[in-house]
């Protein structure tokens, strides 16, 4: 079973303030943190990086100096994720049967949770990381609160997410076609009714969105160099 890695990274940083892929994290830029764990990961076979048109020709340079002889390409992202996603997929091997899809901001990632996300396909469509919420959860209209929301049913997505390419293909089609959005591969994938293995994430898994993020993450790297993790 061959792997495609997809690390959508196309991304304007508007919440953030800046391109926050390519922002300065423990001396190299935050995406190669991330890439990092998928070129070393014997699950993987090929690496996918979707950036700004304007960075392709500088991340590839970057990628390959790090890259140790796995497969690394880099193309132009899309406005939408989703369509980063499929520019990915369309230069991928041919003989590729699954596609892992990472967050370029979530640099925390580990090999375990790469190998029991792609593992989780054997039994299922797709399979996505999440970790179980902490809070209660309220479902509001209007600033309004509509309905208390029972949070031994409410997980938090994270990635990677991994799903069989040709489904993945479908699902983006569809939504094409139904002018459907996404936040996530899995949304598109249970517009059609696919199955969607839930796997057990991690808490240092998270996304860096904020400045908050930002600061969170050099605490857990400090951390994780000294030995310990929060």
């Amino acid at each position: 079973m061959k792997v495609s890695a997809i690390i959508p990274a196309a991304g304007s940083g508007e919440r953030f303030g800046e391109e926050k892929q390519f922002k300065l994290f423990s001396g190299r830029p935050l995406l190669f943190h991330t890439l990092k764990l998928f070129l070393q990961s014997d699950y993987i076979d090929e690496i996918i990086v979707a950036v700004p048109s304007a960075s392709v020709d500088s991340t590839h340079r970057d990628v390959l100096s790090m890259s140790a002889g796995k497969p690394v390409k880099v193309v132009a992202g899309g406005t939408r994720r989703q369509d980063s996603v499929k520019n990915g997929i369309d230069v991928s091997d041919s003989h590729s049967t699954l596609v892992c899809i990472h967050d370029a901001a979530r640099p925390f990632v580990t090999e375990d949770l790469i190998q029991r996300s792609i593992s989780a396909c054997e039994f299922a469509d797709g399979a996505v990381v999440g970790i179980p919420s902490k809070d209660t959860v309220k479902f509001t209209e209007n600033g309004f609160i509509k309905e208390t929301l029972d949070r031994e049913k409410i997980w938090l997505a994270q990635t990677p997410q991994c799903f069989h390419k040709n489904k993945l293909l479908q699902a983006l089609y569809n939504a094409e076609k139904e002018n459907l959005i996404g936040t996530d591969e899995s949304a598109l994938m249970e517009a059609m009714g696919f199955s969607i293995k839930l796997v057990d994430g991690e808490s240092n898994n998270f996304k860096i969105t904020t400045k908050d993020d930002w600061i969170r993450a050099e605490l857990v790297a400090s951390r994780q160099a000294q030995g310990s993790v929060l």
